[in-house]
């Protein structure tokens, strides 16, 4: 390929030096030795796309989100290739962050993904009907797959509780990086990939709520998960839906449920007393009537709720100890 008259070639020895001790420093956490190198890189071989996509994605793990366009721009200015190229996500990611929503479209479309309304509409990108996902919130910290749903190539809108650990909320929408890391499964043989959380990209103003529920039974649980769903908000009962895995086997391909009758996941690390599904099992029973429950809603509508739930069946529910945790 010739571009502007110069046939394309390889890199050089110190081009690739450069480069390979960038990305060694980055893996480190070091940026901003990683950016010199990477700049030097590209002032070596500004022909080739790569300088500019390896910059790009620098700017991105800084959440420099001005530089990370720019340089992106760059990057496909100089592409081989007409879709389906990694750059192009790129500059659709830098683009919502900044909302730049003209550019995110052709971004999206460059990549080949069908983007209704084309990139001549001004208003971010809506109905291109992406379905459910995971995200890792806090990825380099005390990391939480939660589920959510896929608003755009870049954006996930969290539909699960998360824990006070994470400092997210649900109905919060994040920025996620391209790449899934790991998989989660249903007994109906779908797969969902997990995506890692780059930033929030818009905050929720409901609180979260933990509280101590006695349920006699799953249905009386269920009740009160439907009673907040029906008001507009969410409940979610931690003792059930939170597992502890280590880090390989939270990036690798997993069952999102928990089995029937006695089955023990291998891969749930929790102990007993904690929360998780092995946490919350007794020697000969599956159901433990107190339930440590998450609960999204507005302070002046929580109790509420609460007592409502209670109300419809008072000598199988109560709840206690109800505290606002983020």
């Amino acid at each position: 390929m010739r571009i502007f008259g110069k046939g394309r070639h390889r890199p050089s020895a110190s081009w690739r030096q450069a480069t390979d001790r960038a990305f060694t420093l980055i893996g480190d956490g070091r940026y901003e030795d990683a950016g010199e190198l990477l700049t030097r890189a590209a002032d070596l071989e500004p022909w080739l796309s790569e300088s500019w996509f390896n910059l790009a994605l620098l700017h991105k793990f800084r959440h420099d989100w001005e530089q990370a366009r720019a340089a992106g721009l760059r990057a496909v200015a100089l592409l081989d290739r007409e879709a389906g190229a990694p750059d192009w996500w790129n500059v659709g990611i830098a683009a919502t962050a900044l909302q730049d929503w003209p550019l995110a479209r052709r971004a999206w479309q460059a990549y080949g993904l069908k983007v209704p309304g084309g990139t001549t509409v001004a208003a971010e990108p809506a109905g291109m009907e992406l379905g459910s996902a995971a995200v890792r919130l806090s990825p380099e910290g005390e990391a939480e797959v939660v589920w959510g749903r896929r608003l755009d190539p870049a954006r996930i809108e969290v539909l699960s509780i998360p824990l006070p650990s994470s400092g997210r909320r649900w109905g919060e929408v994040v920025l996620h990086d391209g790449v899934p890391h790991g998989e989660r499964t249903t007994s109906a043989g779908h797969a969902y990939p997990v995506f890692d959380e780059i930033e929030l990209w818009a905050p929720s103003p409901v609180p979260t709520w933990v509280v101590l529920l006695e349920a006699a039974t799953e249905a009386d649980r269920d009740a009160l998960e439907q009673l907040a769903a029906d008001a507009g908000f969410a409940a979610e009962d931690w003792s059930s839906s939170v597992r502890l895995l280590c880090r390989m086997c939270s990036e690798s391909r997993m069952p999102s449920d928990e089995g029937d009758g006695m089955h023990l996941d291998p891969h749930d690390h929790s102990e007993p007393g904690h929360p998780g599904p092995l946490g919350h099992r007794t020697d000969g029973q599956l159901w433990v009537p107190e339930r440590e429950c998450g609960v999204s809603a507005p302070a002046s509508l929580v109790r509420g709720l609460l007592d409502g739930w209670v109300a419809d069946s008072p000598d199988s529910r109560d709840w206690r100890d109800l505290e606002e945790v983020c």
